[in-house]
């Protein structure tokens, strides 16, 4: 009975979202319905991702094979704990912004952000992302990223400005780029190895030349680390995000980078777990993390002093796959969900900050705390928690790393531990002059205090920030974009105060990944009774539609 439950439930991450999309577009005309249909969407996935979470760490890994055709030849849906876990985390943090961008005002017909295109692009997203954590197969991962690249480019260039479309074309330009290298990475892949199925080219790849299979790994590190921001392919992001609306940048900066990151962790640790780069992704990390902080430091705009923090801590989740182990396993795996929920709910504040004051540019802004004090707590508690100030989930996620860096032991390890104190330290310093300048001092203290008020048509054309001239929103935060921004700030907490058990799943993750077995039963069970999965735990492993992978699971 559970098997037949997670097979029905497997799909459904990426099948609703595009039945919700073409729902959506038929119902243009009217935007209620349009944003209740999107809404109900993302509820629905909430709870699908969560059964599937529980289903996976109960019972193990489990592959759906769409369609009837068995492994390698069709399409598989693979669900282990990593994949479900992401696509939990995801779908809460989608929520999170559809109810937040719902409260902005999106109505059909508005330049800015028209809901008759907004809505159904952001479930084609949606279903790109959830696509893209569950594929078990090359291709079907490249048609995650350019779902996602797609629909990313109709929400980032949203009400077609100027900055916009700029920005928007840099985007595309990249990640066109990005996936001609890996397109041309899975071609190399399929010609060496004959296949794209995950599971058997990680069974291959140990019959090619080292070289070769270096080779292969190298093409797709560069298609992935473009996508997650990876020094130094991480210049491109900084100048992409910050023009769009604040819910779609939350959701670029809380989301897409990771979806990279998981890319790399499945490249590392299943496809090409004998190939040993573990010494570039260490310098890579390094170089991530340090060069991300010190260009937040010289940022005056919020928005893309965030952006900068968000390639830095990409450099943490890189150091904890770069070292092959559990324990970095596992921090790396805590560490891309507590920094999906914080980078989105950071972002979400900016867009609280704009609504509040009229600018997200420090020389502006000034007298936040006195103004709201909402507000500023709502901004202080996430700022800490990525700062890594204990108890917060950011301080559990890099202890946890560095305790593994320290047990790596070697030299290149040790300098990764330092580099993250030193990254962590600067974090908090970029933080606290956020929390100086825009909450703490009075805005008159501000070197253009008087040009972000409470009144419309205050700011001038300044080609160094992100212009709000002409709105007449200041001075109000609407409850529904308040709201899922203080849930998303409980849901870090809830990373706090649930480390124990969050530590435990990102653990049980991390041993699934060490060990591929699990995964290549999983998919490739011979079995022609049970060809969707393989029990690993039982005598002789027999074959099943699921793969129980932890003790006192039942068989």
């Amino acid at each position: 009975m559970t098997n037949e439950l997670t097979a029905v439930l497997a799909p459904l991450p990426v099948v609703l979202p595009l039945i919700g999309s073409a729902i959506a577009l038929m119902v243009g005309r009217r935007p209620r319905i349009q944003r209740a249909v999107t809404t109900l969407v993302l509820i629905a996935l909430v709870i699908v991702s969560a059964l599937l979470l529980y289903l996976a760490d109960t019972n193990g890994t489990f592959a759906l094979q769409v369609g009837g055709w068995d492994a390698p030849i069709g399409i598989t849906i693979v669900v282990d704990r990593l994949s479900a876990l992401m696509v939990l985390v995801s779908t809460v943090v989608l929520l999170a912004v559809i109810v937040y961008a719902i409260g902005q005002g999106i109505r059909d017909g508005n330049g800015e952000q028209p809901v008759s295109i907004f809505l159904p692009s952001y479930l084609i997203l949606t279903a790109g992302v959830c696509q893209a954590f569950l594929a078990g197969d090359l291709f079907n991962l490249y048609v995650g990223f350019e779902v996602l690249l797609v629909s990313s480019f109709v929400l980032l260039t949203l009400g077609a400005s100027a900055d916009r479309v700029r920005a928007g074309a840099n985007y595309v330009l990249v990640s066109v780029l990005s996936s001609m290298i890996f397109l041309i990475g899975i071609a190399a892949t399929y010609a060496a190895t004959g296949t794209l199925n995950m599971a058997q080219i990680s069974e291959r790849v140990g019959d090619l030349p080292s070289g070769v299979a270096a080779a292969l790994f190298g093409v797709l590190l560069i298609a992935f680390g473009i996508k997650a921001a990876v020094f130094p392919l991480s210049t491109w992001l900084p100048d992409s995000y910050p023009t769009a609306p604040a819910p779609v940048t939350a959701v670029f900066a809380g989301l897409l980078t990771k979806v990279g990151v998981y890319a790399i962790i499945r490249a590392h640790s299943l496809l090409f777990a004998e190939v040993n780069l573990n010494g570039l992704l260490m310098v890579c990390g390094l170089l991530t993390m340090l060069v991300g902080i010190l260009g937040a430091i010289a940022q005056n705009d919020i928005k893309r002093l965030l952006s900068f923090t968000l390639v830095s801590h990409i450099g943490y989740m890189i150091f904890g796959i770069a070292l092959s182990s559990v324990a970095g396993l596992t921090g790396a795996v805590y560490y891309v969900a507590h920094h999906i929920i914080v980078q989105t709910t950071l972002f979400l504040v900016v867009g609280l900050i704009e609504r509040q004051a009229g600018s997200s540019s420090l020389r502006r802004l000034g007298g936040l705390a006195q103004m709201s004090p909402v507000l500023a707590l709502t901004f202080l508690i996430p700022a800490l928690n990525l700062g890594g100030i204990p108890p917060f989930s950011g301080f559990i996620g890099k202890v946890a790393l560095l305790e593994a860096g320290v047990e790596n032991g070697s030299a290149l390890a040790l300098a990764l531990v330092a580099g993250s104190v030193i990254t962590s330290l600067l974090t908090l310093y970029v933080v606290a002059r956020v929390w100086t300048k825009a909450f703490w001092r009075a805005r008159a203290d501000a070197p253009e205090g008087d040009l972000a008020d409470n009144s419309p048509n205050a700011l001038i054309n300044d080609s160094n920030d992100i212009q709000f001239a002409d709105r007449d929103d200041v001075g109000r935060m609407p409850a529904p974009m308040l709201l899922p921004t203080i849930a998303l700030v409980g849901v870090g907490l809830a990373l706090t105060v649930f480390a124990g058990p969050m530590i435990n799943i990102s653990e049980r993750a991390a041993i699934d990944l060490s060990d591929r077995s699990v995964y290549i039963d999983a998919v490739l069970g011979t079995d022609p009774d049970a060809p969707i999965g393989r029990d690993t735990t039982s005598p002789g492993g027999a074959d099943a539609t699921a793969a129980p992978t932890t003790e006192g699971a039942t068989p």
